[in-house]
């Protein structure tokens, strides 16, 4: 996740290129305002040569030093600093000899300035060169270094995140599989095979939609709203006239995206407790509105409510729930609601929010249609809950 980026590359995605693109433009830098400064100063063109052989000895002393470097960039500080420390002085004395040998070198019997003299001086103008060419890399290779571990870091995140959306959709099905293959088993039982063929139809496609889906994608509310359809028409054969279901869903939201199968642990929550105890079943209703730039979903049932009765663990996987409130935790941080309560006038209510997200939203969000759903054909009263 470098930060600086050279077309549609990350600069430092090819470390050596951005190592001799940085050294060269530097040294080349450095040519350049020191032979501006010379001419400034009124020297004669002939003084450009110096100037560009210091560059070129520079140029290659650093690159010795680089070798140095990177061989102890990753040992103990006090060795690291104390090899980069030496290696920088006497880079710099050899440095600094080279230059002035080639200043008396080609300006011999016109300069009388003592060798000892020019060697200072050398000395403080290439060791300044040499001291920030090694911290720029040292910041350089540090900075590459500390953003590779944050891009690690982000894929070991998203990596686990993965991992626990998938924990979390593979604790939807059993419960729920177990109680519609007992169905099929007492129709076929009873010998009604033509129901017992209808919710095995119904079953494929259900199964089919929830394994061909990848488990951290997200849908369109349409296409989960006509999954959970799916869903309920296969309970509604177990249930018969018991389950009575409502769907409010507004066309403003209907391209929303969501976590798939996010509804459904929610609606067999309220067959559990609201369908299954009471001899008249229950009304379960889903309602769905775009608050400002959110979607609230209610999901809410005309059963006794969790206070009034206390549910049987039989009845229940104990990750319905759960399932939904962490799978909103992991999809949206703290962007999200989950709220659940029992209503005065009687039933349960669980309300949802989240950011409004559509296709066009932009991310790696990634939409599944739904099967379609099929009509539903009913048992007479072969199967109780």
């Amino acid at each position: 996740m470098a930060v600086l980026e050279l077309g549609d590359q990350p600069f430092f995605s090819d470390k050596n290129r951005a190592f001799w693109n940085l050294h060269s433009a530097g040294w080349g830098g450095a040519a350049l305002v020191r032979s501006a400064s010379t001419i400034a100063n009124g020297q004669p063109f002939s003084a450009l040569v110096p100037v560009l052989i210091s560059a070129v000895t520079g140029f290659s002393v650093s690159l010795i030093l680089s070798v140095v470097f990177r061989n102890v960039i990753d040992r103990r500080p006090l060795l690291t600093w104390g090899v980069t420390g030496v290696s920088v002085i006497l880079a710099t004395l050899i440095y600094a000899y080279i230059d002035v040998w080639v200043l008396q070198t080609i300006r011999e019997g016109a300069d009388e300035t003592p060798f000892a003299q020019l060697m200072v001086g050398a000395i403080f103008i290439n060791g300044v060169l040499l001291v920030a060419w090694s911290a720029l890399y040292y910041a350089i290779n540090y900075f590459v270094r500390a953003e590779e571990q944050a891009d690690q870091l982000l894929r070991l995140e998203a990596a686990a995140t993965s991992a626990q959306l998938t924990m979390l959709r593979y604790q939807l099905n059993p419960h729920f599989l177990f109680n519609t293959l007992n169905s099929i088993s007492t129709l076929v039982l009873l010998k009604q095979t033509e129901q017992a063929n209808a919710m095995l139809s119904r079953l494929s496609s259900f199964l089919r939609f929830t394994l061909v889906n990848e488990t951290t994608a997200k849908v369109t509310l349409a296409s989960e709203v006509e999954t959970l359809k799916l869903y309920l028409d296969i309970e509604k054969m177990r249930f018969e006239e018991r389950l009575r279901t409502d769907f409010d869903v507004e066309d403003a939201v209907k391209d929303a995206l969501v976590p798939s199968l996010l509804l459904q642990p929610l609606v067999e929550n309220a067959i559990k407790y609201a369908v299954t105890p009471q001899e008249d079943g229950a009304d379960i209703s889903i309602n769905a509105r775009r608050v400002g730039d959110r979607v609230r979903i209610i999901v809410s049932d005309s059963g006794p409510g969790l206070q009034s009765s206390i549910p049987d663990p039989k009845l229940s996987t104990g990750v319905g729930m759960a399932n939904t409130r962490e799978r909103l935790l992991q999809a949206y941080g703290d962007e999200q609601r989950f709220d659940s309560y029992t209503r005065s006038g009687g039933g349960f209510e669980v309300v949802i929010e989240f950011p409004y997200q559509t296709n066009n939203s932009g991310g790696e969000t990634k939409a599944i249609e739904a099967p379609a759903v099929t009509a539903g054909v009913g048992v007479q009263g072969a199967v109780t809950a």
